[in-house]
């Protein structure tokens, strides 16, 4: 350091937030930094020159005569506001923003040669309160929706301040600094004097200067579209950084009809292509944004989407669904008539409506009411060649079928379900065999937790769609317009696509619409010009600099995948399906799968010990999750500790009458498992089924997770049937579940122990002596806690009921649980 030459050194210096520790190290150093030239481009270089002399004026005693001179001479900015609040600080005359000493410790001899400089350069300076710069500016700005007539501050007063005076706010914590961008955005000809004095502006403001700019206007202002667009092409020559954001752009378009004016300019400067986005194509991805979120069934909403649609017409398909939804929704709500509804689509170029496009508008989770649809769908689609108008009875009834199976998938869409339910009745009988056959799940159906491909499960039924995502509603294939024969000029038929044939190759953009834009041009909100200027001008002053507008969260309500009342299509089927059918077992299974606190809540829960609406918990539940490796939901856990019956799986409650029972059978063919051979939980027991269903003994032998001694088959089939029965006459509910529970610890325990070993084998050689540890997972853990737990109670229960010794409990002697206490060897002692 003290070969260094004095070049060197001083850009040292002047990367230090503090250099004075490093004055300190040696009397070279020390005699450096005594230089007035060093001293006063070290706050040049390090704060710019904007803001030089502001933090110059904070080290009071690095300050000095010359080094105040060298500051002016060398371009640091001086204004006469800086001036103004510099005094009012040193004399305690006014309070500011600054809650530091800041100037207070500048000697009375430095102060007075500022104080001189100033003087000179600006004449007399009015030191009054209330008579600062920054004062005047900030009535400007109050002013600023007045009209001309009621201001005391007109844009040439600030003109003059700027352009005489070099007024710009003199520090980023000055709270000036976070209002100046909207003095631009009231006079965009105040930039060219905002710029020459130094200032720059952030990009972060460019959104909040253009909303003030097309902010709609007064009823009695006389502002023109054209006179916007000048303005914005003017600011845009200035500063290249400014420009007009597809964020800004789509709020205009949200209040199309209700900000003309503002709308209009839009326009203007898309046809001059002063635009960095073409308008159609935003429009067009504005409208798309719709098809997923709950803002689709507002009424004014809906109105300006359809307004903009007839002025910017789209050939996407997603577009077409979005505008077809609109229309259908307006005329639910407005009763209209088929004619009605007929005239509109011809009037936006929808028609012909096509069967699929119906199905698509009833999908849709904003959809809960059917008749409009239906009736149009009965007078006006066609579904044959020759193009007879209207569905068939038949035709209607196969509808609802495939719109009720694929409603099923939607969590939210139980409203509809039960609406249709009441209309077709024979839709119970019709879905419940597809339900079983179409969800139902089998253990080996599911990944293994023990896979290296393994990857995050989700079943299809029972979606928490409060918590997550809706899935997929609206596929690209589904939304491709049907297929349909004309004859061609020369007589011949040939297939072609619906009206609408121009469809984009990116398809899959509608699965998350208003992302698609470059980062540079900014996303779409959906939300309204007047709304993000109300949240701008909410939002604090201080807090204003610090905050991105373009992806602040507002109004996230209007942007949900759920409608606002909303009812699960699980506490539908549970309503209309007996809690013990083959059906509710299904959705039992898939709420348990998805972990859905919610339903599981509603399907199990035990307030009333002897209420027969409960969904049965089985043991095939925890074997699906043992599979997955996720840990029981609590409520399964409540309710083996409130008295759940103890099922295998749903073949040990499901009755002979069970409308499904005929689909079960015929789609569990499988192999039985080997007695000699230990079963495993990814492929278990409980499936264990033929074409003839063997007696309860028996086919619980056969579940059981023990592994007979014996080699003669018959023999242990025989003593594991009586045992059996004889462990189910003695136990409770309770001693059944700790039972296979425990067993089904012991594979998963042994499973981690293998996994862990495999590991370890294929470790690298440099690591195969360190001690590798391998987590148990999520199910192996919660089941041991829990186990403790029902042990516990099963103790005390016992003890409350006054069982003698001789009753049934469970074996624990080789249950491995490492939470559980161990016993310690005590040292024998031999008395004296």
């Amino acid at each position: 350091m003290e070969r260094l030459c004095d070049e060197i050194l001083q850009l040292i210096f002047y990367e230090l937030v503090d250099p004075s520790p490093l004055t300190r190290v040696s009397q070279r150093f020390y005699r450096f930094s005594q230089d007035p030239y060093v001293r006063a481009h070290y706050f040049l270089n390090h704060y710019g020159p904007g803001e030089a002399v502001y933090y110059a004026l904070g080290r009071g005693k690095v300050v000095t005569e010359r080094v105040l001179d060298i500051l002016l001479s060398s371009g640091a900015h001086l204004s006469r506001y800086l001036v103004q609040i510099a005094v009012h600080h040193y004399f305690y005359t006014q309070a500011h923003f600054i809650k530091t000493h800041w100037v207070r410790h500048v000697s009375l001899g430095v102060m007075s040669h500022f104080l001189k400089l100033a003087a000179e350069r600006y004449g007399e300076i009015s030191f009054a309160k209330g008579d600062d710069d920054g004062t005047t500016f900030s009535i400007f700005l109050k002013e600023n929706r007045l009209p001309p007539s009621l201001k005391t501050v007109t844009w040439e007063t600030i003109k003059t301040l700027m352009e005489t005076y070099n007024f710009i706010p003199f520090s980023n914590r000055d709270p000036i600094m976070s209002q100046f961008p909207l003095a631009l955005a009231v006079e965009p000809r105040l930039l060219p004097c905002a710029v020459a004095n130094g200032f720059s502006l952030d990009p972060k403001y460019r959104d909040f200067v253009f909303r003030k700019m097309f902010e709609r206007p007064s009823s009695s202002s006389e502002t023109r579209a054209e006179d916007i667009a000048e303005s914005v092409r003017e600011l845009c020559k200035l500063d290249p950084l400014m420009f007009v954001t597809r964020t800004v752009a789509a709020e205009i378009c949200m209040e199309a009809k209700a900000n003309e004016v503002g709308y209009a300019a839009l326009k203007l400067l898309d046809n001059s292509g002063h635009l960095r986005f073409d308008l159609s194509v935003l429009i067009e991805d504005l409208l798309r944004t719709f098809l997923k979120t709950r803002s689709i069934s507002s009424a004014v909403t809906g109105e300006t989407l359809l307004y903009l649609f007839s002025e910017f017409p789209s050939s996407d398909v997603s577009v077409r669904l979005v505008m077809l939804l609109l229309v259908f929704l307006s005329a639910e709500d407005t009763r209209m008539s088929t004619t009605a509804i007929k005239a509109k689509l011809d009037l936006l170029g929808l028609t012909p409506v096509t069967k699929r496009d119906i199905f698509n508008v009833l999908v849709n989770p904003f959809v809960e009411k059917f008749n409009t649809i239906m009736n149009f769908a009965r007078a006006e689609v066609s579904t044959t060649d020759e193009g007879s108008k209207g569905m068939s009875p038949i035709e209607i009834e196969a509808l609802v079928e495939e719109v009720a199976d694929k409603c099923l998938e939607i969590a939210c869409k139980g409203k509809l379900l039960r609406r249709l339910h009441e209309l077709f009745p024979a839709l119970k009988s019709s879905l419940a065999p597809l339900i079983v056959e179409k969800y139902r799940i089998n253990i080996e159906d599911l990944p293994s937790w023990e896979a290296d491909s393994y990857q995050p499960y989700t079943s299809t039924l029972c979606l928490d769609f409060l918590n997550y995502d809706m899935g997929e509603v609206h596929t690209p294939a589904s939304l491709m317009p049907e297929r349909r024969k004309i004859e061609s000029v020369d007589g011949e038929n040939m297939e072609v696509d619906g009206t609408y044939t121009d469809i984009k190759p990116a398809m899959e953009d509608i699965q998350s619409p208003g992302t698609e834009g470059a980062s540079d041009l900014g996303i779409i909100t959906q939300e309204s010009l007047t709304t993000m200027i109300r949240h701008d001008e909410a939002t604090p002053v201080r807090s204003r600099r610090r905050i991105f507008y373009s992806y602040a969260p507002y109004g996230t309500n209007s942007k949900l995948s759920y409608p606002q009342d909303p009812l699960p299509v699980g506490r539908w089927a549970k309503s209309v399906y007996d809690a013990k059918s083959s059906v509710m077992a299904v959705f039992m299974t898939h709420a348990v799968l998805n972990d859905n606190t919610g339903m599981l809540h509603h399907y199990v829960i035990y307030n009333d010990p002897s209420n027969p609406h409960r969904v049965p918990i089985t043991f095939k539940h925890f074997q699906l999750l043992a599979r997955l490796g996720r840990p029981p939901n609590f409520y399964l856990w409540n309710g083996i500790e409130a008295g759940a019956q103890f099922y295998m799986d749903e073949n040990d409650y499901l009755s002979t009458s069970d409308i499904a029972k005929n689909s079960i059978s015929k789609q569990e063919v499988k192999a039985e498992v080997s007695q000699n051979l230990p079963p495993s939980p990814g492929h278990s027991s409980t499936n264990h089924r033929g074409k003839k269903r063997p007696r309860r003994s028996a086919a619980q032998s056969v579940r059981s997770y023990a592994v007979p001694s014996s080699d003669d088959e018959t023999i242990a089939e025989d003593a594991l049937s009586h045992e059996d029965d004889q462990m189910r006459s003695r136990a409770t509910n309770l001693q059944m579940w700790i039972k296979h529970l425990s067993q089904l610890l012991k594979v998963e325990t042994h499973k981690h122990a293998e996994k862990k070993k495999q590991l370890e084998k294929d470790a690298s050689p440099e690591n195969s002596e360190k001690k590798f540890k391998f987590q148990k997972n999520d199910f192996v853990r919660s089941l041991t806690v829990n186990l403790r737990n029902l042990r516990k109670l099963e103790s005390e229960t016992r003890l409350s009921n006054k069982f003698n010794h001789e009753e049934f409990m469970p074996d624990n002697s080789d249950y491995d649980d490492d939470y559980s206490s161990r016993r310690t060897k005590r040292r024998k002692t031999t008395s004296a």
